[in-house]
């Protein structure tokens, strides 16, 4: 029998609104002593259910799994379920790769939708904007790629991979599991990335984004292999890089320099302070047959931006989260603030400034409030040509706003 989370009084409102957390300071009492990870009942004050989820200790107590009093403790059906309902909605959105003939895949429920074959990467779970708090799944062609960053999930990583297989069938080669860096470290102290289904074929994984060729590393890259939330906007500025100078900073692999360098850029220069993301970059540079235009540079952004005597035509600012707590919320507006300041004043007259943040303690209205400071300390005259967010396969719950971590803007400097 799952322990019982008891709510104070007046405090199921956020639940009876399906917001999947509980904050500790809900918690009136627990009957039992749930370890951290595991499956507990949350009930109101006066007894009535209201779901079930995981519980951990720290400020979210538990993370929604199912509302109502029909909840019960997750099995094979559920998460079947939950994959099933995501992956048909990647279906719906175009992104899945291969023919979809079953009959289960093709019912009125989930229309058939033509499959895409020019991209073969994209985001399968997206925690709480796919019901599944705190589990990410990233699938590169053929092989899955999951990452816990809550206790449950990483406990629950058979039950997703059974899952998984039985979802994707004959689509699926491998689930690598890239946990280690995301778990907390006091509920699995000896977390080990690994595969959980198949094995590596190779260090080098290519895989295609709107045509466009990748070498990814989800075994030792950062986040799953590649940052899959910019397609959109990478195809968003290839339409404004024929032509221009461009500089991509925080590149990581240079998904955005491929981009630019297919669309025509005279010349592009890719930075970030990571060596090895500076070898993935030129890798994909390389793999463009446009490398003649392309320099990559492993260096601090702000050292090389004030160094440079370059002047851009289209500069990309799109650095890692500045806060993931509210305590370092101010710090990462000045953060903000100071980059942005940097890159408008080596933008050339009539450039254009792609920049983003995807810190999810900074709302949109203070990211921007923070480049209005940056422009007016730079004395630069800005025009707002676009509001950028994530893409549909990083769905955002409407009873979660909290999801909407990446905000960016498209910027005319004069």
């Amino acid at each position: 029998m799952p322990a019982i989370v008891t709510l104070k009084p007046g405090k199921d409102q956020s639940l009876r609104r399906l917001h999947p957390w509980v904050f500790s300071g809900a918690i009136a009492r627990m009957q039992g002593q749930p370890q951290e990870g595991e499956v507990v009942i949350v009930q109101a004050s006066n007894g009535e259910q209201l779901g079930v989820g995981h519980y951990a200790p720290g400020s979210i107590a538990v993370r929604m799994l199912g509302f109502g009093p029909e909840a019960t403790e997750p099995d094979a059906a559920f998460w079947e379920g939950k994959l099933r309902n995501a992956y048909q909605l990647r279906q719906r959105l175009g992104l899945t790769t291969q023919g979809e003939n079953s009959e289960q895949e093709t019912s009125e429920k989930a229309p058939q939708a033509a499959s895409n074959h020019t991209t073969d990467v994209y985001r399968l779970i997206h925690a709480e904007g796919d019901g599944l708090p705190g589990l990410i799944v990233d699938v590169y062609g053929d092989v899955a790629v999951l990452q816990a960053h809550s206790a449950g999930m990483y406990l629950a990583r058979p039950q997703i991979a059974d899952a998984l297989k039985v979802v994707l069938g004959d689509k699926l080669r491998a689930i690598y599991d890239k946990s280690a860096e995301t778990v907390p470290t006091k509920a699995a102290p000896e977390a080990k990335n690994g595969y959980l289904l198949g094995s590596s074929t190779g260090t080098e994984h290519l895989v295609h984004e709107n045509a466009h060729p990748f070498a990814v590393d989800w075994e030792t890259g950062q986040k799953t292999g590649f940052f899959i939330d910019q397609r959109d906007n990478r195809d968003l500025l290839a339409r404004y890089s024929a032509g221009r100078r461009v500089l991509n900073t925080f590149c990581y692999t240079g998904g955005f320099s491929v981009y630019a360098l297919q669309a025509g850029a005279t010349l592009v220069h890719s930075v970030d302070s990571s060596k090895r993301a500076i070898e993935l970059t030129e890798r994909n540079a390389a793999l463009t047959g446009l490398e003649d235009k392309h320099a990559a540079y492993a260096q601090d952004v702000f050292t090389f931006m004030k160094a440079s005597e370059e002047q851009y035509d289209l500069i990309v600012l799109d650095p890692p989260a500045f806060a993931k707590h509210l305590s370092a919320r101010h710090n990462a507006l000045m953060g903000y603030k100071r980059l942005n300041a940097a890159g408008l004043r080596r933008i050339a007259p009539g450039g254009i400034l792609f920049t983003f943040s995807c810190s999810q303690v900074v709302s949109r209205e203070l990211f921007q409030g923070a480049v209005l400071a940056a422009a007016i300390e730079a004395g630069r005259q800005v025009r707002v040509l676009h509001h950028l967010t994530q893409p549909a396969d990083h769905p955002v719950s409407l009873f979660h706003p909290e999801g909407e971590y990446l905000k960016g803007l498209v910027l005319a400097v004069e």
